[in-house]
């Protein structure tokens, strides 16, 4: 006897909910207290001291990068004798412009820029 097409001799699919076993009734949810109100803890003020040094730090580092990205393109040592301008030479080529040294003289710049204005800034800002 062969199986044609929409025959189901030979196919056994079993059911997807067995007959023997018994539906478990489900366990009751626990009842649900108002969250617990915890004391507000006491805020701790920064002091004053380390506020101001750390503003300091900032500071010094910012005109410290700022003052060598502003020297560096114009530095022979640094910038003509770089050593990875003098493997890529492509690259050597767009790092003598004029214009590259300033674009990276100006972002030091602006890093000076940024430094002098966290340095006279008000402390409540």
């Amino acid at each position: 006897m062969e199986a044609t097409a929409g025959s189901t001799t030979g196919m056994f699919q079993p059911e997807s909910i067995s007959s023997s076993l018994a539906a478990a009734p489900e366990p009751p949810e626990p009842e649900v207290s108002p969250p617990a109100v915890e004391p507000a803890l006491p805020l701790h003020r920064i002091p004053r001291w380390l506020v101001r040094l750390e503003l300091f730090l900032r500071v010094m580092l910012r005109m410290y990068i700022g003052l060598a990205v502003c020297y560096a393109p114009w530095s022979h040592a640094f910038w003509d004798q770089n050593p990875v301008f003098t493997q890529f030479p492509t690259l050597s080529i767009y790092a003598a412009s004029g214009a590259v040294r300033g674009i990276v003289s100006g972002l030091g710049l602006l890093n000076l820029w940024i430094a002098f204005r966290d340095a006279l800034r008000r402390p409540g800002r």
